[in-house]
């Protein structure tokens, strides 16, 4: 890894107000190769949680507790002003400044400037050596390192940010671009890009199960995707806090799980049958009714159908001769007894369920997860994509791969 330029943060990605100056980024190894990791979405991180709080100990060994993030600060000083923790049992309010490396702090000199005064906690991506960062006159500011308690792996988080400030931005320009393609090429592009994504969640997938084991995996994912889009971190922590097994032996209240990330949920602009509340309790009559489910999943991937991923044929026609419509209606009753439904469920199945299995048992799932329906995806795709006449009902309805596929797209030309 290896720090890089200056670069201009990126407006339309989620992150403090008009001013500020993190661009800092580092230089990651990725799956396909490196890929940047800047200081602005490790403030995101802190500013939405998105780390495992409870495991949080300064390199000195005392505990973290994050009762408020803090103001996000777009302006000079530290990055979250008045931020409430409790650290090793001492409840206190002060900044919070966050860099890529713990040297970052005597790069930029803030032990000079009296904006940094302060400081009670310098949080940092990757480990040092340091215990402590040297603030004005000597202070000893206690150095969190935030890299261990990741969720997820570092690409999967610039990804997902990448996705999330895409969804953000009308894609009018998609269709005028690729509107100049012949059919063939424009189908053989999206196919292209379809594969890698498709590569890539399976990378993803591998990667957590490594780090979690095949039920853990299954269960984070789960709420994960019950908790897309704005509810995930959240829900990864109760995934963390209530690990599967106690939710299959009935011994989580969703009430509990909903209170102890209490002041992390987020309901506004939520529909009601998105509302995390709601879909804590799904998790919860699901596990009741199918306990061993990442068990009957596992067994279910040498019965899956392997259509070609190439997007040769039309969808409607391979959706017919595998049956999709009577496999999705088995996997939800197998799986989830039906607790979960709709554009929910198969964005279950592609972005979780489909990835997950393909890299616990090497089966070639591709194909099906190309003709698997939508989901929830940025509401420009599917319209980008009936404008340029790739999805014409009835041969070629809307379908997952194909909408990666564009997604991929977007997301290359946008780091031209």
């Amino acid at each position: 890894m290896k720090a890089r330029g200056a670069k201009s943060p990126n407006p339309n990605t989620s992150g403090p107000p008009d001013g500020s100056d993190a661009t800092a980024v580092a230089e990651v190894p990725g799956l396909y190769g490196p890929f940047t990791f800047s200081e602005r979405l490790l403030q995101r991180i802190w500013a939405r949680r998105e780390f495992d709080g409870a495991a949080a100990r300064t390199a000195d060994g005392r505990t973290v507790e994050i009762l408020d993030a803090g103001r996000w600060n777009g302006l000079g000083g530290p990055d979250f002003l008045g931020a409430r923790l409790r650290l090793g049992g001492t409840e206190m309010v002060g900044d919070v400044e966050l860099h890529l490396y713990a040297a970052d702090w005597a790069a930029h000199a803030h032990a000079r400037d009296p904006a940094y005064a302060g400081v009670v906690l310098h949080a940092v991506l990757f480990p040092s050596e340091e215990k402590f960062t040297a603030g004005a006159g000597g202070q000893k500011i206690p150095v969190l390192v935030l890299l261990p308690l990741l969720f997820r792996g570092l690409e999967e988080y610039a990804e997902d940010a990448a996705v999330e400030a895409l969804a953000h931005r009308p894609q009018a320009r998609a269709p005028a671009e690729l509107a100049a393609l012949d059919p063939g090429p424009l189908a053989m592009l999206l196919t292209r890009h379809a594969a890698q994504r498709w590569r890539s969640k399976v990378g993803f997938a591998r990667q957590r199960i490594a780090r979690l084991g095949w039920d853990g995996a299954c269960h984070h994912a789960a709420l994960e995707i019950l908790g897309y889009r704005l509810n995930r971190a959240p829900m990864l922590a109760v995934a963390t806090q209530f690990p599967l097994a106690a939710w299959a032996a009935g011994k989580v209240d969703p009430a509990a799980a909903w209170a102890a990330q209490e002041g992390c949920w987020q309901a506004h602009g939520v529909r009601p049958p998105n509302h995390p509340h709601r879909r804590l309790r799904q998790y919860a009559a699901w596990t009741a009714a199918r306990p061993d489910w990442p068990a009957r999943l596992r067994a279910l991937a040498a019965t899956l159908p392997a259509p070609p991923p190439d997007g040769a044929e039309p969808t409607r026609a391979l959706r017919h001769q595998h049956r999709l419509p009577a496999l999705r209606n088995k996997l939800a009753a197998a799986l989830c007894a039906d607790a979960v439904g709709g554009t929910r469920f198969d964005t279950l199945v592609c972005d979780g369920l489909l990835p997950l299995l393909a890299a616990e048992t090497g089966t070639e799932l591709g194909g099906l997860w190309q003709i698997w329906y939508p989901g929830d995806l940025p509401e420009t795709l599917l319209p980008a994509l009936r404008a340029l006449g790739v999805f014409t009902a009835p041969a070629r309805p809307a379908c997952h791969g194909t909408a990666q596929g564009l997604l991929g797209w977007l997301l290359e030309t946008g780091k031209r």
